[in-house]
């Protein structure tokens, strides 16, 4: 096997990386009210999820890791808190990637809520322990809308894997 057939379609992997990045940092217009800022779904843990289940000889551990730091970055928030949180998101999605791929989406996102759930309560977590953050019913909200948009992005993201023949 070339090394070129070995990187086929990586880029677009990457690329969907990247879009994940942007809405998660994307500023809401100033008409929305602040409390909709509690419903920003995780697009960076919906695409990893996605990936690991789709790919999971190639996206793991150690792109979960390398994500979560970016998302640190970009977010300002304590080095390796995401990183910490979306390595507990790829164990489990990898643990369960074969049962996922016979669920139907709507179950996908039953456990897509579980999953991002767990990694909210995590960030929340390590957010208490240093002092930042206030408990509100509204920290889960994320997992609810990530769990009803889990649909749409496994339709997008499923429809470009098979488009540029990613594997």
């Amino acid at each position: 096997m070339a090394a070129s057939d070995q990187s086929h379609g990586l880029w677009v992997v990457a690329l969907s990386f990247l879009l994940a990045f942007v809405l998660s940092v994307i500023s809401l217009p100033d008409f929305f009210p602040a409390a909709f800022s509690y419903a920003r779904p995780e697009w960076v843990a919906m695409v990893l999820i996605y990936w690991v289940i789709a790919t999971p000889h190639r996206i793991g551990i150690t792109v979960a890791w390398s994500c979560g730091l970016v998302v640190d970055l970009l977010r300002g928030s304590l080095l390796g808190q995401h990183g910490l949180a979306l390595i507990v998101v790829a164990y489990i999605a990898s643990s369960l990637y074969q049962r996922m791929r016979m669920f139907p989406t709507w179950q996908q996102g039953a456990i897509v809520f579980a999953i991002v759930g767990l990694s909210q309560l995590i960030i929340y977590w390590i957010d208490n322990i240093s002092g930042i953050d206030n408990w509100s019913l509204l920290y889960l909200l994320p997992s609810v809308v990530s769990a009803l948009l889990w649909p749409s992005v496994y339709a997008s993201l499923r429809a470009a894997r098979r488009r540029f023949n990613v594997s």
